[in-house]
């Protein structure tokens, strides 16, 4: 029943390409993740604030990334687009659709926060001469960063771990590089098993790096 033989040495070799391969895994999950920062705040403004198309458009937006499946949002960048002359890169395709993906999530995070800070801290800050832009960015937005802290966290590792279905259209991330050398080798489950752990340890990174970094903005 158990006749498999193990082989780790093909993956030994490999190893130095995979942990390369982790850190193109890190890259465009943290450029999806402060791209999704900055348009989740725009999305979450608008559906706080504007009505007609721009309230339509970003509650559009939110819906979509929230209620289709992740893999579907990815081939629409990789395959959709294509219908309309549009071509992009492996790793654009990945960044295009994790960006979506977490525009839309830390749209509602957003949203639920700004609702949390008491509006009367508007006011107040506005009574102070406050313009509305120094307002937002120097009473508001900090402590909407605050309470989406954690979520921010955890839609960090969502990207991280989202990013693997990038082997599916080309991309050589980690998951991609996996898939290639195992392929070639028929070491299947040596390479999976290696790659598992490296994802492992790169969430803990990213876990233990929030830890500490919590600690340090929310003293008091």
């Amino acid at each position: 029943m158990f006749d498999y033989n193990f082989h780790w040495r093909p993956v030994m070799k490999s190893l130095p390409d995979l942990l390369e391969a982790s850190l193109l895994t890190l890259q465009v999950a943290v450029l999806a993740m402060i791209l999704g920062i900055l348009i989740g705040l725009c999305l979450a403004l608008t559906r706080l604030h504007l009505k007609g198309p721009l309230y339509w458009f970003a509650s559009a937006w939110v819906e979509l990334a929230r209620n289709t499946p992740a893999l579907f949002q990815l081939f629409f960048f990789g395959f959709g687009l294509g219908a309309f002359g549009l071509h992009l890169s492996p790793y654009f395709i990945v960044l295009a659709g994790l960006t979506f993906n977490c525009a839309g999530y830390l749209a509602e995070n957003f949203r639920g926060g700004f609702q949390t800070v008491p509006e009367t801290q508007l006011r107040a800050s506005r009574s102070l001469g406050m313009t509305a832009w120094q307002a937002y960015t120097r009473v508001v937005i900090p402590q909407v960063f605050r309470i989406v802290y954690h979520p921010i966290t955890n839609q960090m590792v969502w990207a991280v771990l989202m990013s693997s279905l990038g082997m599916l259209v080309g991309f050589r991330e980690l998951s991609g590089e996996t898939q290639f050398f195992a392929s070639r080798t028929f070491r299947i489950f040596e390479y999976f098993a290696v790659t598992a752990i490296i994802y492992y340890v790169i969430v803990k990174i990213i876990l233990g790096a929030s830890r500490l970094l919590a600690t340090r903005l929310f003293r008091y």
